[in-house]
């Protein structure tokens, strides 16, 4: 079985529980995956020992760089991997395939791969999509988790959990954590997300920093996590705290290792969000313009904050939504101290 979500970090996770569901119901399967490079770390640790700990849901990577793809469509380059993506493909000899990203390139590679079942949604993101499925699968879900299930048990044939995603384990990983956090001296801690995919979907920094300052107070330590790009903001959030907070750039098996450790996260949507909700941590989300209902935290212990006037906007504007700024320190405080309340 092939599975199709190449990216990006949070819809994988978002996908992984059903595929997770797939190999736990039916360890017997082959399950192949095709994903962007930068997101493999999601499905397979590096330098882990055990092929077990490696790649703890499938048994195959296919690595897809259709990103790159597009922005050099003629290239000689482009041209001999997309030969390589299409003859690996095919010589895995996949008898079904599953589109849980439903655009059209997803749609595209099943067909490179002749799979006998071609199974997608119903109304994929994409709609010319669903012209190149065998098997438009209806679904009735809100959360986009609940439709990938509800796709899932129409491969399988049968009603399939609801489970946390298995990720995988690094020990190179797990060394980098114990460096890292030997400052805290096993105190509890919680991670800050401060950035996000634009500007819109991202709270101040100087509230961060606020959120920051009181939890030391509380006696947490506070890690704030920069992804690649947000260095800068990172900073200005451990400013705004009095520079109080641990401030990390991990890769990718790295942040799953140290969001494992951590008692909480406080990020707005988000892929470390995701992650931590995928890890069954607890968790405080900040949304603005996009819907929590269908992209929001799953399952585990989490809460939500959303202005009820905030619409759901994709657009890609560069300052916070209106929405988004009424939502205090206070608020996310709270939160977080019922979020953890419950969870002791």
């Amino acid at each position: 079985m092939l599975i199709l979500r190449l990216g990006a970090m949070g819809d994988i996770l978002h996908a992984l529980p059903a595929v997770t569901a797939l190999r736990a119901t039916h360890p017997d399967w082959f399950l192949g995956w095709a994903i962007e490079p930068q997101w493999r770390g999601l499905l397979a640790a590096n330098n882990a020992l055990a092929r077990g700990l490696a790649m703890p849901v499938i048994d195959q990577l296919h690595i897809v760089a259709a990103k790159e793809w597009g922005r050099h469509p003629i290239s000689a380059v482009t041209i001999e991997d997309i030969r390589r993506v299409r003859q690996e493909l095919r010589a895995a000899r996949y008898d079904v395939c599953v589109d849980l990203q439903g655009a059209l390139r997803s749609a595209v590679l099943g067909k490179w791969a002749h799979p006998r079942r071609h199974i997608g949604e119903e109304k994929p993101r994409e709609w010319a999509a669903r012209y190149l499925f065998d098997e438009p699968i209806p679904t009735k879900g809100v959360h986009v988790i609940e439709q990938a299930v509800e796709v899932a048990n129409a491969v399988a044939r049968e009603d399939l959990p609801v489970m946390l995603p298995w990720l995988p384990v690094s020990e190179t990983a797990e060394t980098f954590c114990d460096v890292r956090l030997a400052a805290l001296n096993n105190k509890p801690f919680a991670i800050l997300n401060p950035g996000a995919g634009w500007g819109a979907k991202r709270w101040p920094a100087e509230r961060y920093g606020e959120v920051a300052c009181a939890l030391v107070k509380r006696g947490y330590g506070v890690v704030i996590n920069a992804g690649p790009g947000e260095e800068m903001l990172a900073r200005e959030v451990n400013a705004a705290s009095g520079n109080i907070a641990i401030t990390l750039m991990p890769a990718l098996d790295e942040l799953i290792a140290l969001t494992r450790r951590s008692s909480l996260v406080i990020a707005g949507d988000t892929g470390p969000l995701h992650l931590a909700s995928a890890l069954g941590k607890p968790v405080v989300g900040i949304f603005g313009p996009t819907d929590p209902a269908r992209n929001g935290p799953f399952g585990g212990n989490f809460r939500v904050l959303r202005h009820p006037e905030s619409k759901r906007d994709h657009s890609r504007h560069a300052e916070p939504e209106a929405g988004l700024l009424t939502i205090s320190p206070k608020d996310v405080l709270n939160s977080a101290d019922n979020v953890l309340k419950e969870t002791r």
